[in-house]
Order: C-alpha cells, then structure tokens, then sequence
C-alpha cells in the first residue's frame, strides 16, 4: 500500500510534464519535473524495481508507474526529436553555414552538467539621477581585441528581479568571446513603461561612451530579455533604431500586451492583469494607447534586427500565443528570425542550462548570436 501510495503521488507530479501548472507554487515544480527529468526517472525505475517484489496491488501500482515514467521521459523523448531538426533549422533561418557536428541536446549532459564556474564582472553605474540610479554587471569576453556585446535584461513582472539573475548563460557567452552586460532597471510601480526601455538606451550610450576601455565593438550589440525583460528588449530593439543592435533574443516575453490585458493568466498562477497595470500605468480602459505602444508587436518593419524567439508550449503565466504570432509577423515583413517552439517546456525552461530546455536554447542563443554578429563561433 505505501509503494502505490508514493507511486501515485509521482504520478501526480508527472502530470505536469505534459499538463500546464495550475498553480503558482505547481509552476516551480513543473519548472523541477521537466528540467531535472532523469531525477524522477531515476526515481520511478527503482519504484518499479521494488514493485516486482510486492505482490500487493503489484499490478495497479506498476501500471502507474509506467505509466509516469512514461510522462517523465516526454521531456526527453521532445528535446531529441526537436534536437534532430535544429541545426539545419537553424542554418536555414540564417544561413549561417555551421555545420559543425555539435549536438543540441544530450541526456548525459543533464546528469554530468558542464562547466559550473561562473565568470567574474564588475558593477558599473550607467545612469546617475536623484530619483534612481541604475548599475550593470559587465562581464569581459575572454578574448582580445574588440567584441560583441550581449546586453540581457532580467525579468521579475517587471516590478521586481535583479542583474544577477540566472548567471550561467553569461559565463557561456564570456567563453565564446562575447562581452556581456546584465542591467538593472527602473521598476513599477515607481515608474512606468517605457521607463526601463529609456534604460536600455541609457545601457547603449554609456557602453559605447566606455568602449575603449571595455574592449566593445559598437557595431555589434545583441539583446536577451527574459518574461517581462523580453517584453523590454523586444520593444528597445525595435523602437530605439540603433543600427548597432544587430539582434534580440527574447525568452517568454509578452508582445501584445494588449492581448495580454484581455487573456490573464490563471489568477492562482499569478496575477498577470494586476502586474500590467502597475507597470502600464493603469488598465487597458484607462490608458488603452499604453497598452498599444509597449506592445512589440505593433513595431515590426522590414527593417528590424534579427529575432530569435523562446517560448514554451505549456507556459502558464505569458501565453505562447505571444511568440507564435510575433513569429507571424516577423515572417509577414521578411524579417530574419526564428521560433523555437518548446511543446513541453514551461516559463523559466532556462532555468539550468543542462535541463532539456536548457540545452535546446542555449545552441539556439550561441548560433543567433555568432550569425547576427559575424563573430567568430565558439559553440
């Protein structure tokens, strides 16, 4: 009776492999069950092993748990099939040439990981004023000579989060020869849109104004936002007209905000109506052109730098619909882009850049990033 008993709670968590978290606290267990996979299929071989030895409602329990392991291993089972078709893909949306024989995805990373060193960086003031001041944490490439720039900006609902958020990616870039600049910026309610995109802009004058010292090469500016950071860099990328921003990378980030407005999240998720009217300044009704104007979406041109997309198939507080239809878009206009659709992955799938998410997207970042910049390729 305990083996089914623990049997099915596992069960339970394998549902959300596959099933979009209902509730907030869920959504950081789905974020543990589909990015530490062979965890709980560990877990479930060796339930099932113990099975063999009970005779007491063997057959229902092991039925279960097959049926979970079978669950657990669809994140897997998903990162393998998109992994077979991702590098030509890839070359095809850029036609970068790469060819290198580099998998997107492997089990065994997942369990051996890579490298967990972080790289050093140094806290800078880009902006100084008696209302707020802002810093980043500038990491150097490890090569010499001038090179591209990274700017990534961290998500948080855009009233909370900070530079130091999900530090991997970076050392990853650093390696690979790319300087990397995390921001913080003004957050709500204290100050509303387009406020942290004012920053971005501040970010680019003060990185270009230092550039000597840096070592930057300021033709070749990339941006990476996470959730609401995607929803910053997406809208600076298209709206500031720097020919130096060469392409943006946006994990989850809304692009409709109005869309957004008029579809929330499941409040036992999170709040998602209530997040933009603090950082918008009001709800749709009251200030319906805020809601327009910090919308991505409604600044595409023929024009715009190269975009990759993030989002995952079942993310439960920013709606895919927001990439799917930006992806739309940027196909409409012609612009060079490219949609990485994770069917399994929920919001935050970059959370360790060993789970299968992590993996798929950091190939997906390193070969954007080395084709928008022409920089050399350290993949």
């Amino acid at each position: 009776m305990a083996r089914l008993i623990i049997v099915f709670f596992f069960f339970l968590l394998s549902l959300l492999c596959v099933f979009r978290a209902p509730a907030y606290l869920l959504w950081y267990v789905s974020i543990l069950v589909t990015e530490f996979p062979w965890i709980f299929i560990t877990v479930m071989i060796i339930l099932l092993a113990w099975g063999l030895k009970v005779e007491r409602f063997r057959t229902m329990s092991n039925v279960v748990n097959i049926v979970s392991l079978a669950l657990f291993l669809a994140p897997v089972i998903s990162s393998y099939y998109i992994s077979a078709t991702l590098s030509q893909k890839l070359t095809s949306a850029f036609n970068d040439g790469v060819n290198d024989g580099a998998k997107p995805f492997s089990f065994l990373q997942m369990i051996t990981g890579i490298g967990a060193e972080q790289a050093s960086y140094t806290t800078m003031y880009y902006t100084i004023a008696k209302d707020s001041s802002q810093t980043l944490d500038f990491y150097a490439a490890k090569q010499t000579g001038k090179r591209p720039c990274v700017i990534v900006v961290h998500g948080g609902s855009w009233s909370g989060g900070d530079s130091k958020q999900l530090p991997e990616l970076n050392t990853v870039l650093v390696k690979a020869g790319y300087n990397v600049a995390t921001i913080n910026y003004r957050l709500a309610p204290q100050h509303i849109s387009p406020a942290p995109v004012e920053d971005v802009r501040s970010t680019l004058i003060y990185l270009r104004a230092h550039a000597g010292e840096l070592n930057i090469d300021t033709n070749n500016f990339v941006l990476i936002g996470r959730s609401a950071g995607g929803q910053i860099a997406l809208s600076a990328a298209y709206t500031l007209h720097d020919a130096g921003i060469k392409g943006v990378v946006s994990f989850y980030g809304p692009t409709d905000m109005v869309y957004g407005y008029h579809h929330p999240a499941s409040p036992l998720v999170l709040d998602t109506k209530d997040v933009m009217v603090k950082y918008l300044g009001g709800t749709y009704e009251q200030v319906p052109q805020n809601y327009v104007t910090s919308s991505a979406i409604n600044y595409v041109t023929g024009q715009g730098p190269a975009t990759l997309l993030i989002h995952g198939g079942n993310d439960p507080l920013v709606s895919p619909r927001n990439s799917s239809e930006l992806n739309a878009k940027l196909q409409e206009y012609g612009v060079k882009h490219f949609y990485l659709s994770l069917p399994l992955a929920t919001h935050g799938c970059d959370y360790t850049l060993n789970g299968p998410s992590g993996q798929l997207t950091t190939y997906a970042v390193m070969r954007f990033i080395a084709d928008v910049t022409k920089a050399d390729r350290h993949l």
